[in-house]
C-alpha cells in the first residue's frame, strides 16, 4: 500500500497561492505571485530533490496540473531529477472536466475522488505525492487520506490569497516528525497524520 504525502509552500499567514511566479495564478485579483522565489537556495533545492527522489507517482489538482504540464515536459535534461521523475512517473489529476490530458503518463480521476484515491493507495506501492494543489490537498485531508505533510513556511506575510487551511476544515491532529531551516529562513516542517485532535484544560 502506498503512502500519500503533500508538499506545500505557505507564507506566514498561510497563503499558498502562486508561489512560483507573477502569472502562475492571478485568480481573485492575486498580485503577489512569485513570493517564494527570493528564498530559493541550496538547502531548499536539496530538500525538494530529496522529496522527489522518494516519489513513485504524482497526484495533482487541475490548476496545478495545468501549470506543471505547461512547464515540465519542456525540461528534457535527463540530469534534472525533478523533471525526470515528473515526466517519467505515473501522474493522476483530479478533475471532472479534463478529458484528454496532453502530458504523457497522465490518468484522470473523476467522480468520487476520495474513493478513487483510496483505491489508488491500495493498488500502488511507494509514495504518491501531491505538490501544491491546495483545493485537492484540503479535500484529501478532510477525508483522512494524507499520511505525511511537508509544510515549507516562508518568512513573508501577504495579507491576501488562497490559504491551505480554510475555515471549515475537518479538525485533524498531526505528529511533528522532522524540521529544518534553510539558509534563507524557510522553515521546513514534516507532520504525520495522527487522527482527531484531543482536548484538555489548564484549569
Amino acid at each position: 500500500m502506498a503512502e500519500l504525502s503533500i508538499t506545500t509552500f505557505v507564507t506566514l499567514d498561510g497563503v499558498m497561492q502562486a508561489p512560483g511566479g507573477p502569472e502562475e495564478d492571478t485568480s481573485d485579483g492575486f498580485d503577489h505571485g512569485g513570493w517564494s522565489v527570493p528564498y530559493g537556495d541550496e538547502d531548499f533545492g536539496r530538500f525538494m530533490t530529496g522529496v522527489f527522489d522518494r516519489s513513485t507517482a504524482f497526484l495533482l489538482g487541475r490548476r496545478t496540473y495545468d501549470i506543471f504540464a505547461g512547464y515540465w515536459p519542456k525540461v528534457t535534461d535527463p540530469g534534472n531529477p525533478i523533471a525526470y521523475r515528473l515526466n517519467s512517473l505515473p501522474k493522476y489529476v483530479a478533475s471532472n472536466t479534463l478529458e484528454h490530458p496532453g502530458w504523457e503518463g497522465t490518468t484522470v480521476l473523476g467522480g468520487d475522488v476520495a474513493a478513487r484515491v483510496a483505491e489508488l493507495k491500495e493498488s500502488t506501492d511507494g509514495e504518491i505525492q501531491v505538490h501544491g494543489s491546495g483545493t485537492l490537498a484540503r479535500y484529501l485531508l478532510d477525508h483522512d487520506l494524507v499520511d505525511t505533510a511537508h509544510l515549507l513556511v516562508f518568512p513573508v506575510l501577504l495579507g491576501k490569497g488562497r490559504r491551505l487551511f480554510a475555515e471549515g476544515a475537518v479538525p485533524t491532529a498531526f505528529r511533528h516528525s522532522a524540521a529544518e531551516v534553510t539558509g534563507k529562513g524557510v522553515a521546513i516542517h514534516t507532520y504525520a497524520f495522527a487522527g482527531r485532535p484531543q482536548y484538555g484544560s489548564y484549569a
